[in-house]
């Protein structure tokens, strides 16, 4: 690899200066830093260039790479445009579906690019009883795949009563982790006071769930750190960015789902530009973006030091965080907005069995009940709320009420031939047709949200032709976006799948839907480790009571 120097503003986040520097680079390494513009005795600083900070590069610290509808390779092309040079990466929505393979899977795509993807032990496979997986992952499992060099954590512990009133298996998996000297995530959404002492005295050290600024500060003071999430669907930034201010040790930043589209307008440095434009110090924001995850995750990130790994960016300035060049282990990967890493079409593994379905699949009999529980989707919000309603019945069935806003939300088993699961979902607002998914965290059966039987039916039907995908159908269109790897992402170019998935999402707020991310909204939906009503392949979920509402 060949050797190269590059000048600019030096954003020294440890020492807290910036200044003018000549960066030296041989092998992937930082060879040498050297300060430039040298003032004469007793003037304090340097004269800084007019443009171009050179700082390391931003990591998301928890992500689901299968969010983005893109295997990891195609991914890192997007990311690395954003400055983006590394991720904490929880391969648990392919390891739901495809077990060992499925994590095999992404670490080898992972390392066919240029970037630092750091995968994580996925701890909740399933991630409840209450649902249909596709694979099974024990602690066992979890052990083996510890041991691997290249899995650095184990990922988000979401059975957090299993940890509380320790659960054998869970606290099996914690205690290899332990063992093998490797960080241990967290997944404790409204969790507090006493037993939140009691999950983080477990030895799990970070939380990216906590939606108000009292929770987070409830686990802080603990000692637990706090990742802030601003994804596709999940939006806490606003009401955790303050923390920084006191905490900017105790905090990081992730997306921990971010979908294609999203991807291609920003990353990590979307959250940084935002903090500063709260007035907070930017020595603080870069920490959390670029520093902290390395030291907690120990990982092999470059940190802008001399003998580090050539993992930097530059940027325009301090205040958008417009990239100019993005460099990882020495090479050159992105520059002026365009990606260097090229596309490579990867293999494509799957488990989908399911066959078509009928109308009649989705009908809801009516048994005479005044009232029923209705979930209430939350825009940028993965909680939900417990509402109760009187369904509207026509010929003997409960049907959505488009006027009310109540729409039936169905959930078919993808691996076995089973009943669909049926109940009535809020705040979807679509007036025309349905909306379906094979992205359904955490088993990734098929979820559809529609406004008569028929709609869903077409839905759920494209989605078993083509083992996968998300698709959108009224009177007037029929689309989809075919996701042949596990039935959850793509393997084609990252850009032309963000177009397609633009308007597919395009078509749903067409349709009515007022939701950001319509379709990231739905996947939500049937996870049941997240509260308080959720929909499952088995049946409608209480997840305050942790069991099926009766």
């Amino acid at each position: 690899m060949s050797s190269f120097s590059i000048t600019g503003n030096l954003v020294d986040i440890h020492q807290q200066r910036i200044y003018p520097a000549e960066i030296t680079v041989g092998n992937g390494k930082i060879i040498a830093i050297k300060e430039t513009h040298n003032l004469p005795a007793g003037q304090a600083g340097s004269p800084l260039i007019t443009h171009n900070y050179i700082l390391p590069g931003f990591i998301d610290s928890h992500v689901h790479i299968e969010s983005s509808m893109l295997v990891p390779s195609e991914f890192a092309r997007l990311a690395v445009v954003h400055g983006t040079v590394a991720t904490v990466s929880d391969p648990h929505e392919i390891a739901n579906v495809c077990g060992m393979e499925g994590v095999e899977f992404m670490i080898e795509n992972g390392k066919t690019v240029p970037f630092k993807f750091n995968f994580g032990a996925p701890s909740c496979v399933p991630a409840t009883i209450f649902e249909t997986a596709g694979a099974a992952l024990d602690s066992n499992d979890v052990e083996k795949l510890l041991q691997r060099d290249e899995i650095k954590y184990l990922s988000e512990m979401m059975n957090f009563p299993g940890v509380l009133y320790k659960d054998e298996e869970v606290m099996k998996k914690i205690a290899a982790a332990h063992r093998l000297g490797k960080p241990v995530d967290g997944h404790a959404p409204g969790l507090r006071g006493e037993e939140a002492r009691k999950y983080i005295d477990a030895g799990i050290y970070t939380d990216h769930e906590c939606f108000t600024k009292e929770e987070a500060l409830d686990k802080l003071k603990y000692g637990m750190k706090i990742i802030i999430r601003e994804g596709s669907a999940a939006k806490n930034f606003e009401a955790l960015i303050d923390l920084l201010n006191d905490y900017p040790d105790m905090i990081m930043f992730c997306s921990d789902d971010k979908h294609p589209d999203s991807l291609v307008l920003g990353h990590i440095n979307q959250l940084c530009a935002r903090a500063v434009a709260k007035g907070i110090d930017v020595f603080k924001i870069l920490k959390a973006a670029c520093i902290n995850p390395v030291l907690h995750y120990k990982l092999d990130v470059g940190l802008l030091k001399e003998g580090d790994a050539a993992d930097f960016i530059v940027v325009k300035d301090l205040k958008e965080f417009e990239v100019v060049k993005t460099f990882i282990d020495g090479e050159l990967v992105a520059e002026e907005g365009k990606s260097k890493i090229k596309t490579e079409r990867s293999k494509v593994i799957n488990n989908f069995s399911c066959n078509k379905k009928e109308m009649s699949d989705f009908e809801v009999k009516w048994d005479g009940e005044k009232e029923i529980p209705v979930i209430e989707a939350l825009d940028g919000q993965l909680i939900t709320n417990k509402l109760f309603f009187t369904p509207k019945i026509e010929t003997g069935n409960a049907v959505s009420d488009t006027e009310r806003d109540i729409l039936k939300i169905v959930v078919v088993n993808r691996y076995n031939k089973a009943p669909v699961a049926k109940a009535f979902i809020k705040n979807f607002g679509l007036k025309q047709g349905a909306l379906a998914s094979s992205v359904a965290h955490d088993s990734h059966n098929i979820v559809a949200v529609g406004v008569d039987d028929e709609s869903i039916c077409q839905a759920v039907n494209l989605l078993i032709e083509n083992k996968g995908g998300v698709s959108c159908v009224n009177d007037n269109i029929e689309l989809v976006v075919p996701l042949p790897v596990a039935g959850l992402m793509s393997n084609e170019d990252g850009y032309h799948v963000a177009q397609q998935y633009s308007l597919i999402d395009k078509a749903a707020k067409d349709a009515g839907s007022a939701l950001a991310s319509p379709f990231m909204t739905l996947s939500f939906m049937a996870l049941l480790v997240i509260p308080h009503l959720k929909l499952s392949d088995k049946g409608l979920f209480d997840g305050d009571k942790f069991e099926f509402v009766k």
